[in-house]
């Protein structure tokens, strides 16, 4: 449960070393979330990443998940809610994927769309059914304002997060009324290890401004969190954008 100060105390990190999402665990370990759970590849970094959380004082497992394989995500990700209550799931993994390579090996492609949608659908699904049997906790999903709008450089992963975007909030929706808490949150570009080497994009952002972003939506309980605020502005606007014009600006 939520403590006094409405912090969870307990958080599942499906993407156990997203930047964003440990970004998000340091904050909330600061605000008494005293457990924390990352799900992701068994690999160093995981590792890596649980042991820079136990040093804040919290008490971290890993726990062996995989986004490719969504008949293992009942019984890995339903068995952890039956060790006890989970106040908070962050669903953080995802791939960016490589454009140009993706529309030349559709293969490439798909692996995008599976593992950045139907994964995603997978594992929050399971999820949201485990916080709604125990009555009470948020759901808190990373869309992108990529989703927003097909853009030529990045259609496929936009496409991959428009997807999961709409399945979040039609979740938000049917959990409405049952105790649990959906957020979608859609930060801009973020300058992190999945976007290194490529051109930075207007109203850039960290993986800490998104980790504050998402604890202040918390507290709110906000249903829809943009990354930074100004973005739910210009967002609003190229939606409207003729295609014609829309291709002729420079937002690829």
């Amino acid at each position: 449960m939520k403590d006094a100060f409405g912090a969870p105390q307990s958080l599942l990190v499906l993407g156990g070393t997203s930047e964003i999402g440990l970004a998000t665990a340091r904050r909330l370990i600061a605000r008494r979330t005293r457990s924390v759970l990352l799900a992701g590849r068994p690999s160093p970094a995981l590792e890596r990443a649980a042991e820079g959380l136990r040093e804040l004082g919290a008490g971290v497992r890993t726990v062996a998940f995989d986004a490719l394989d969504p008949s293992s995500h009942e019984e890995v990700l339903g068995k952890l809610f039956t060790d006890g209550d989970i106040d908070m799931v962050l669903l953080a993994f995802g791939v960016l994927g490589d454009q140009a390579r993706d529309e030349e090996e559709p293969l490439s492609a798909v692996r995008v769309a599976q593992t950045n949608y139907t994964g995603a659908v997978s594992a929050g699904l399971v999820c949201a059914g485990a916080l709604q049997a125990q009555g009470h906790g948020s759901l808190v999903v990373l869309s992108s304002v990529a989703g927003e709008r097909a853009r030529r450089d990045d259609f496929i992963y936009g496409s991959s997060k428009a997807g999961l975007d709409v399945f979040a909030q039609g979740l938000g929706d049917a959990l409405h009324g049952t105790g649990v808490h959906v957020m979608v949150v859609r930060p801009g570009f973020v300058r992190s290890r999945m976007t290194a080497g490529r051109e930075e994009a207007p109203f850039a952002t960290t993986p800490g401004a998104v980790a504050d972003a998402i604890v202040t939506g918390l507290r709110r309980r906000s249903e829809t969190v943009w990354v930074p605020g100004a973005l739910r502005v210009v967002m609003a606007a190229l939606r409207h954008v003729p295609r014609p014009l829309f291709r002729r600006l420079p937002v690829r």
